[in-house]
Formats: structure tokens, sequence, C-alpha cells
């Protein structure tokens, strides 16, 4: 009976999480339709979580594009198929690598910075003083970060899919002796826009995923410092599961009849 309590218990407690998550996100949604933004700290959110995220997610997906073509390079030669590999590395890098390595990056980073932040504010009595003066806190706080989540998330994508691209374009090289020439040919006949579209498309998604989960964690702490601590490891932890969850839905979706 203890298990099935439990379990019962976990359900609901799931189920309450995603409501409130819901919730929130539908509240952030009403200030935007309405026009109710801030615009100034829309931007220097966007510069704190996006653009200092750059260095980052320009290593991530360096290093990655190397180790796939490092991969696969010389078997494709050694196959005779060294033609496709620069086709192989700009399929995987606009369809998943770019799309999913700077969205975990970023959570990482910016998701727990976005739980602490709000985390604090809430355990300091901050977000009180806002309600009592009659301030949303969801237009105040929330808003500016998922619009710039939103609104950057596309961008770190495009500079991750060029990055692993010309990292692995070197590395064939290098390693394998495949032309330049070819490397570009080859991703350019694999690859249409179309896909590198959709693979923006998941950024964007992943982009409210990070902002709404990280500032529910942080609206949600309870208990002091060592709440803020909770909230931010169930911000990175609980945003980078979602990523994979939807990264699979909207894959199956977006590319599921190419």
């Amino acid at each position: 009976m203890k298990v099935l309590d439990d379990v019962g218990r976990g359900t609901v407690s799931v189920f309450a999480y995603a409501g409130g998550a819901a919730e929130l996100l539908g509240d952030a949604l009403r200030f935007i339709a309405q026009l109710r933004i801030r615009v100034r700290e829309t931007l220097d959110q966007a510069y704190l979580l996006g653009v200092q995220s750059w260095t980052i997610v320009l290593l991530t997906s360096l290093f990655t594009g190397m180790v796939f073509s490092l991969e696969s390079a010389v078997q494709a030669v050694q196959y005779g198929v060294g033609n496709l590999v620069g086709g192989a590395v700009a399929f995987s890098s606009a369809r998943e690598l770019g799309p999913m390595l700077s969205a975990v990056v970023v959570a990482g980073r910016t998701g727990a910075a976005i739980a602490a932040e709000l985390g604090s504010m809430v355990v300091t009595e901050q977000i009180e003083a806002l309600q009592s003066l009659g301030l949303s806190p969801t237009r105040m706080l929330v808003v500016p970060r998922l619009l710039a989540l939103v609104a950057m998330l596309p961008l770190l994508c495009i500079l991750a899919d060029i990055v692993s691209i010309v990292g692995g374009m070197w590395v064939a090289n290098i390693y394998a002796h495949i032309s330049t020439e070819s490397f570009i040919t080859s991703a350019r006949s694999v690859l249409p826009f179309n896909d590198v579209l959709k693979g923006l498309i998941k950024s964007a998604v992943f982009g409210v995923i990070i902002a709404i989960i990280g500032a529910y964690q942080g609206l949600s702490t309870r208990g002091g410092a060592a709440g803020v601590g909770k909230a931010t490891t169930g911000a990175v932890v609980t945003s980078i599961i979602l990523i994979f969850i939807f990264n699979f839905l909207l894959s199956y979706i977006l590319y599921g009849n190419s």
C-alpha cells in the first residue's frame, strides 16, 4: 500500500508542477498579447542570458562537430563514401546537434541563474514587495526572460550549426584528407534550408521551456538559502529532461515524413 501511496503522491506532484508551469506560461503570454512588455529589461536579459552564453555554445559545438567528423570521416573514406561526410555533419548539426547542444548549455547556465535570482527574491520578500505595490512578478520578471530566451536561442543555434560544421570540415580535411570543396558540396546537396528553419523552431520552443521552468522553480522557492539551492538544481534537471522529451516530439512532428 505504501508503494501505491507513493506513486499516487508522485503523480499528483507531477500534475501540480505541470499545471503551475502552464499557468505561469499562460499568464506571461497574456501580458505579451497585451503588449505589456518592458523593452529595456528584455534587452538587458537578452544580453545576460543569450549574448553572454555564446562562448560556451561555441566551444561545445566546435568540439562536438570535430568529434563527429573524426569518428566518421576515416571510415567513410575507407568505404569510398568520403564525399558524404559533409552532408552527414551538416545534416546532424542543423537537425539535432545545434538545437540540442545550445539548449542544454543555456539550460545549465541561464536556467540556473533565473531560478537562483528569482528564488533569492522570494526568500528576501522582494516578490511580496512587488505584489504589495500592485506589480505583477510575471510581467516584471518572467516576461522579459521569456522573450529574451525565445529570441536568443535560435541565434545561438545558428552559431552552433556554423561552428560545428566548420569544425567538422577542418577535421575531415586534416584527418581524412577530404577537400573543403567536396565537404561543402556534400553539405549543400543534403541540407535543405527547410531543415535549418525547423531546427530554429525547436530552439525557440526550448527557450520557452528554459525560461518558464527556471522562473517557476524560482518563484516556488521555499526554505531560505537551502531552498534556493534546490530550486536551482531542480530548474536545470527539469529543463534538460523536458528538452530531451520535446526534442523527440518536435523531431517526430517536424521531420516525421521526411
